[in-house]
């Protein structure tokens, strides 16, 4: 039986991904509505969305990011610019997430003394949802990454399938079936990162 820690031990990065599913779309789906409805947030303000793109929707907001990219690096990057967007194109689908900045302001409005630290409690459910997600999907048999490619795919994104305007693009994760394994990885020593105390 897997367990929480295996799920977070075998999570890794991966880029070379096949447009093959292990599971229905149906069930990645309710993989997701899951992630969302229980992933905790501050105050319980539930400001995280998600879109999964699959199929045309998939590859279309690839080809978006590559069109828009080919305006901006220079001819020796977009090889390896290209090969990047490509190999994020070739896999099954797209979770584009987004945080509701509407929902942000009102409780930002609602409690002052929390102003400014709203935007960054925000932050952090929207990574705890990615990595939910992400662990969700590697336990159903799929590879997935984090990309970020906001703000310069934002508008163009939101026009094409007409996504709320107040909605704030966070980040990008293409999932498909891995067709390499991922490159070793390397830790820091733990105890240059964990201090425990006990008094």
């Amino acid at each position: 039986m897997t367990t929480l820690s295996d799920s977070i031990a075998r999570r890794r990065t991966y880029y070379a991904l096949s447009a093959e599913a292990p599971i229905s779309d149906d069930k990645i789906k309710s993989l997701i509505e899951e992630a969302l409805k229980h992933t905790p947030s501050p105050f319980n303000m539930q400001s995280t969305r998600a879109v999964l793109l699959l199929g045309q929707a998939h590859t279309q907001v690839w080809d978006i990011a590559l069109n828009i990219l080919r305006g901006i690096v220079s001819d020796k990057q977009l090889p390896a610019t290209t090969a990047r967007i490509t190999s994020f194109r070739n896999a099954y689908g797209t979770i584009l997430f987004y945080d509701d900045q509407n929902v942000i302001k009102k409780y930002m409005d609602k409690f002052p003394l929390y102003r400014d630290q709203f935007p960054v409690w925000t932050q952090q459910a929207a990574g705890m949802l990615q990595s939910n997600i992400w662990m969700l999907l590697e336990d159903a048999g799929f590879g997935a990454s984090l990309q970020h490619y906001n703000p310069l795919i934002d508008e163009s994104v939101q026009d094409m399938w007409h996504l709320p305007h107040h909605w704030k693009l966070v980040a990008q994760m293409p999932f498909g079936i891995p067709v390499e394994s991922p490159a070793e990885k390397e830790f820091v020593p733990l105890k240059e990162r964990f201090i425990m105390i006990k008094e």
